[in-house]
């Protein structure tokens, strides 16, 4: 029998702790537990949200996993590769890859009677996967396809058509600096609105067909292709896989291939995603280190309301090391108490914010328009699991306290 363990379940439930001083103090310290870990549920939950979102938005718009030629640069002008690739087949046989669709870039100018402005035309056919502009849909809807007749219908962007006072269904005209300059016109089929204003300003999307045209390609060539996963979190090894497959193939016109994975298009946004860790690691410290001293607090004062109990198992043997087992059962079970409560707390304010969107921010400012919540089930089993190993860790020193307690003067007391 685990005497020990005994002992600390019956000091739980007793009720005389509730009259003592020691009712209070503990009070706080599992209180200070919940608050502690309901903060951290949601700091983990809403980086993890915010990270999640902007993330999905960039893939929106650059995919996953890119292959383009290897003489393509930084720039939206880029050199063609051929669309029927062997090793296409080989690459969409990976578990992970979701579809594949070819694209190409070009830079043009919006110009109107009153306004202009610079941005990418993206050319995009059929087989475009148009799931993320069709979620972020405000009007209209995207471009049909008509067979051999090659569309002039465009989905532009809620900051563009707000810059050039264009409306759905307006026609206006998109120049291209090349020689010689040539110029198309579009007709505004759809109007979308991400959030993520730096790339909403780009990017309009058009019929791959004008882009051939525009830059006397022929009917197989494209600026490369798009892949795109069923989870963010394959990234790096499908990008390797992709890269063994495809990224040292030359062409039939003896042209070299590149494999860019989203992060390195544009690492500006994971760069600064990353740094968001820094934070969450700061809070979460921060909150554990209050949460075992509020409990290193708890336990000293059970230990001296304890000293006639001590002294008396002390005086029937019970070694040291038994003792401090006692008030670290204990103390577990009033961790447990707290961690019970801080679950409640966090995982219902971010299920109340998941489902409500009660919590609005500045979508100019932070690119969306409600708090996310990701409650990742993961990771609230790591938060529990992390807490009670270090608020315990942190309570071993304190519980040697025991040792120094004298049976003889304790029982003479009583």
């Amino acid at each position: 029998m685990n005497i020990e363990l005994k002992i600390a379940k019956r000091l739980v439930r007793g009720d005389e702790r509730k009259k003592s001083i020691s009712g209070p103090i503990v009070a706080i310290a599992i209180a200070g537990i919940a608050i502690g870990l309901a903060v951290m549920i949601m700091a983990v939950s809403i980086v993890t949200g915010f990270k999640q979102e902007i993330r999905n938005k960039v893939i929106g718009f650059g995919s996953h996993i890119q292959i383009i030629n290897f003489d393509s640069n930084i720039s939206y002008e880029t050199t063609p590769i051929g669309i029927h690739q062997d090793f296409l087949p080989e690459i969409e046989k990976i578990p992970e890859v979701r579809h594949i669709q070819p694209f190409a870039t070009k830079a043009g100018i919006i110009s109107t009677r009153e306004d202009i402005q610079g941005v990418i035309l993206k050319g995009v056919d059929e087989s475009f996967d148009w799931s993320f502009f069709e979620q972020n849909m405000q009007e209209g809807a995207r471009i049909e396809f008509d067979g051999e007749r090659i569309s002039n219908e465009a989905v532009i962007s809620r900051s563009i058509a707000s810059l050039l006072r264009l409306g759905l269904g307006d026609n206006f005209a998109m120049y291209f600096v090349q020689d010689p300059p040539r110029a198309r016109r579009f007709t505004v089929s759809g109007i979308y609105d991400t959030g993520l204003e730096e790339l909403d300003k780009l990017f309009v999307l058009g019929d791959l067909r004008h882009i051939q045209r525009l830059n006397d390609w022929d009917e197989d060539q494209v600026s490369g292709f798009e892949i795109l996963l069923r989870d963010y979190d394959n990234l790096d090894r499908v990008t390797e896989e992709v890269d063994d497959i495809a990224g040292h193939v030359f062409t039939e016109d003896m042209a070299r291939l590149r494999v860019v994975s989203i992060g390195d298009k544009y690492p500006q946004f994971f760069d600064w995603l990353g740094l968001l860790d820094m934070n969450v690691w700061v809070i979460l410290s921060l909150m554990v280190i209050v949460a075992g001293f509020n409990m290193v607090s708890g336990l000293l004062i059970l230990i001296l309301e304890r000293t006639s109990m001590i002294g008396i198992l002390k005086a029937l043997g019970l070694e040291n090391s038994r003792l401090r087992k006692i008030f670290l059962y204990q103390s577990a079970f009033l961790i447990a108490k707290g961690l019970f409560w801080g679950n409640i707390a966090g995982i219902g304010i971010g299920l109340l914010q998941k489902y409500t969107g009660a919590i609005k921010l500045d979508q100019a400012s932070y690119f969306i328009s409600t708090v996310p919540v990701n409650l990742d089930l993961v990771h609230i089993l790591m938060l529990n699991a992390g807490t009670m190993i270090i608020t315990i860790a942190m309570l071993v020193i304190p519980s040697y306290i025991t040792g120094k307690i004298s049976p003889e003067k304790t029982i003479r007391f009583d």
